[in-house]
C-alpha cells in the first residue's frame, strides 16, 4: 500500500478545499512539488541541444528528437494513465509513476550513443505522465469551484519553475563539468523532490472508482474538442520557440556562449506569475475573453523576437512566456471545469493533445528553422496561434451555462 499524507480539514461545509484553507495550502504545495520534478526531467535535455548536436553529430531537428521522444510517449500514455487512475485512484497512480519515472534520469548520463539516449528518454516520458494526466482530475475532485482556477494556475506555476529548472540548471553545469554530469545533477534533484511529493500529497477524498470515463463523450463534445486543439498549437508554439532560439543565440550575430544562452529559460519564471493570476481572474471574468487575450500576447512577443537585437528579443521572450502560462492555465482549467464525468479521462485528452504539439509541433518548426531561420519560425507560430484564437471563440456555441 502506498503512504499517503493525511488528509487535511478545509473548512468547507462539502469537504472541499476553499481558498484560503490549510488544507488548499497542503494540496497547492505538493502538486507545485510534483510540476517541478515532473518538468525538471521532461525537460532536461532541451537546453542541452546545440551541444547534444555537436557531441553525437546529428542535426538540430534531430538532436530535438530528445524532447521530442519524451514529449511524444508522455502523450501516448497519458490516456491509458488517466484510465487507471478512473478505476484505482489519483493518488496512487500519481505516487507510483512518480516513483518510477525519477530513478530513469538518473541512466541518462550513462547512456553511450544517441540511440540509447533517446530510448530512456522515451521511457521517462511513458512513466512522467501519471502526474500531468492525473493532476488536473485531482485537483477538479478536490478543490471548491470557487478557488479551482487559482489553485490549477499554482499547477502550472510549479510547471514553469520545474521547467525553468531542468533548463537553466544543466545549462549551467554543462558549461563547467559537461553535459553527463548535468543530466546526473538533474537526476539527483528530481529524486529528492519524488521524496517531498510522496511525504506532501494528501489522500483523495472525493474520488469514486468506474470503469467508464467516457472519453468518446468528451471528444463528441464540440467545445471539448476545441480545448484541445487550443492546448494543441499553444505547446507547438511554444516549444518551437525554446527550442531553436538557442541555435539562433550562439550564431551571428548575437555568438552566445552556451552557458549564457541557458539563461533564456528564466523566462520561465514570468509564467509563474501569470498563470496563477490569470486562473484567478477566469474565476472572476470568465474563462473565454482571458483566454483570447492571453492567446494575443502570445502572439506579440513572438513579433518581438524578429529583430536581430538581444533585448528586444529577451522582452519578447519574456512577453511570449508570459501570455503562454496564462492561456494554458484557463485553458486546462476550462477543460477540469468543463468535465462533469471522467474528469482524468478529459485532462488526459488536453494533455494528449498538449504533449502531441510539444512532439509534432516541435519537431515541425525545426523544418520552418532549418528552411527559412528565424522569420519562418515565427511565421509558423503565428499561424497556430491564429487557429488558437478561431478555436477560443468557437467554444461559445457549446458552452454549459455559467462556465465561460
Amino acid at each position: 500500500m502506498l503512504r499517503l499524507a493525511p488528509s487535511l480539514d478545509s473548512g468547507s461545509q462539502d469537504g472541499r478545499h476553499r481558498r484560503g484553507s490549510p488544507g488548499l495550502r497542503r494540496v497547492n504545495l505538493a502538486l507545485f512539488v510534483a510540476g517541478l520534478m515532473t518538468f525538471m526531467s521532461l525537460y532536461s535535455t532541451q537546453a542541452l541541444l546545440p551541444v547534444l548536436s555537436r557531441a553525437f553529430a546529428v542535426s538540430p531537428t534531430g538532436s530535438s528528437l530528445l524532447v521530442s521522444m519524451a514529449t511524444g510517449t508522455l502523450a501516448l500514455a497519458v490516456i491509458p494513465v488517466s484510465a487507471l487512475s478512473e478505476r484505482f485512484g489519483r493518488t496512487r497512480v500519481m505516487l507510483a509513476c512518480s516513483a518510477i519515472a525519477a530513478p530513469l534520469g538518473l541512466l541518462l548520463p550513462l547512456c553511450p550513443s544517441f540511440p540509447a539516449l533517446a530510448a530512456v528518454r522515451a521511457a521517462q516520458g511513458i512513466a512522467l505522465a501519471g502526474v500531468p494526466a492525473v493532476a488536473m482530475a485531482y485537483l477538479a475532485d478536490e478543490v471548491h469551484p470557487e478557488a479551482f482556477g487559482s489553485a490549477m494556475g499554482r499547477y502550472i506555476a510549479g510547471n514553469t519553475v520545474g521547467g525553468l529548472a531542468g533548463r537553466l540548471l544543466p545549462g549551467v553545469v554543462t558549461g563547467l563539468a559537461g553535459w553527463r554530469w548535468a543530466l546526473g545533477a538533474t537526476a539527483i534533484a528530481t529524486l529528492l523532490l519524488t521524496a517531498a511529493f510522496w511525504a506532501l500529497l494528501p489522500r483523495s477524498r472525493f474520488f469514486t472508482p468506474t470503469k467508464t470515463g467516457g472519453a468518446l463523450r468528451h471528444l463528441a463534445d464540440p467545445g471539448m474538442r476545441r480545448l484541445f486543439l487550443v492546448g494543441l498549437v499553444l505547446m507547438s508554439t511554444f516549444v518551437t520557440v525554446y527550442n531553436y532560439l538557442g541555435y539562433r543565440l550562439i550564431a551571428a550575430p548575437f555568438g552566445l556562449p552556451q552557458s549564457l544562452v541557458a539563461l533564456v529559460f528564466v523566462m520561465y519564471l514570468a509564467g509563474t506569475f501569470s498563470s496563477p493570476a490569470a486562473g484567478s481572474l477566469a474565476d472572476r471574468v470568465g474563462r473565454r475573453p482571458v483566454l483570447l487575450g492571453a492567446c494575443v500576447v502570445t502572439g506579440a512577443g513572438l513579433l518581438l523576437t524578429l529583430p536581430d537585437s538581444l533585448p528586444v528579443v529577451g522582452a519578447g521572450l519574456l512577453v511570449m512566456t508570459t501570455g503562454f502560462f496564462a492561456a494554458h492555465s484557463v485553458a486546462s482549467g476550462w477543460v477540469g471545469r468543463r468535465a462533469t464525468f471522467g474528469r482524468a479521462h478529459a485532462s488526459g485528452l488536453y494533455l494528449f493533445a498538449y504533449y502531441l504539439g510539444s512532439s509534432v509541433g516541435g519537431s515541425a518548426g525545426g523544418l520552418a528553422y532549418e528552411h527559412g531561420r528565424w522569420p519562418a519560425t515565427v511565421a509558423y507560430g503565428l499561424v497556430l496561434l491564429t487557429i488558437a484564437l478561431v478555436s477560443t471563440l468557437g467554444v461559445r456555441a457549446a458552452e454549459p451555462a455559467g462556465d465561460a
